[in-house]
């Protein structure tokens, strides 16, 4: 398996990440055993990295993580998220916290539900505007200082908000959905990153499962899964993403590989210090993911896909309106 360094940290992972967030939540219904062996399979392949976040199930996904490598801590980095509320009881209910008090709170509970004395990765997952980012990063490197977190990361930050961060500790990585149809990063956010050092970790690489070419009808999609409600998947949009997912087929088919292959070769391609994080709960599609480390674009091929799927080629926000006031924060 080929590693990659996330920016100047010296945070060594694997060149493909798993993201678990589906396995417990949000993309209809979980599947533990399944699941299970999918984290288990990972590992056999070469993957060591390992994106969760407390918000997702809530809480259950940290545990489903923790069972399956529970004897295999020392082979994994290990990498999870706060600063979205979720009530167990109501999961609809969301807030953000990025208080000091509460960034001590959330990773002692993390650390007990993942079984480990440290986290390798410690992300806040999103900005939270009432508080100022130098305060919330002072208390996360606190807990660098006590050894309960290795390295610090951000989700859905702004460039400015980062170079605030970076100020206060090194921030080792940068997680924002970033793919063939979600490009806007590139304008501000890559740039500033890369003069900072910090590394680029693309969640969604696959466009929540769309450029697979998978999802063909709204219809294909659970009852309970959330897409149903994301913009690009609803009306016209769900349509001019679909012609959009054809052009990209048509390439992935002159490369021989397919198309969220493809999808996953390009975000590989924009450079060694972008680590994507493709989420499934299947072996079968984790398999066919890690396919694309075999896939080498050529210049030709990069313009010619940059030709198919420009900057804002997507049709529709990516988050419904409220959950897109928290991005970019």
């Amino acid at each position: 398996m080929e590693t990659r360094i996330l920016g100047r940290s010296g945070l060594r992972v694997s060149a493909l990440g798993l993201g678990c967030m589906g396995m417990s939540d949000f993309y209809g219904q979980p599947d533990d055993a399944e699941s299970t062996r999918t984290l288990h399979r990972a590992l056999e392949l070469g993957v060591t990295f390992f994106d969760t976040a407390d918000m997702y199930g809530p809480f259950k996904n940290e545990e489903l993580v923790s069972r399956a490598f529970r004897d295999r801590r020392d082979q994994i980095v290990l990498a999870t998220k706060f600063g979205i509320l979720r009530d167990p009881n109501d999961p609809t209910k969301r807030g953000i916290s990025g208080r000091p008090e509460y960034v001590r709170q959330a990773c002692e509970a993390s650390l007990k539900r993942l079984g480990t004395d440290y986290i390798d990765l410690y992300y806040q997952h999103r900005v939270d505007p009432a508080t100022p980012i130098e305060e919330t990063v002072g208390a996360m490197a606190e807990l660098v200082k006590e050894g309960k977190v290795r390295y610090l990361g951000l989700s859905e930050a702004a460039a400015d908000t980062v170079r605030r961060a970076c100020a206060v500790h090194p921030i080792a990585a940068l997680q924002t959905e970033y793919s063939l149809w979600s490009r806007e990063p590139e304008d501000e956010i890559l740039p500033a990153i890369r003069e900072l050092g910090v590394g680029f970790v693309p969640y969604s690489p696959l466009g929540r499962g769309f450029l697979t070419g998978q999802i063909q009808r709204f219809e294909d999609l659970a009852p309970d899964d959330y897409r149903r409600h994301t913009p690009r998947f609803q009306g016209e949009n769900f349509q001019r993403n679909l012609d959009l997912v054809a052009r990209i087929r048509d390439i992935a088919a002159q490369k021989g590989c397919t198309a969220g292959q493809l999808a996953l070769a390009w975000v590989l391609a924009q450079g060694q210090d972008v680590v994507p994080i493709p989420g499934t709960k299947r072996v079968k599609y984790l398999e066919e993911n890690l396919g694309a480390l075999q896939v080498q674009l050529t210049a030709a091929e990069l313009r010619q896909i940059d030709e198919v799927a420009p900057v804002n080629a997507a049709a529709g926000p990516r988050y419904p309106a409220a959950m897109m006031n928290s991005v970019n924060g």
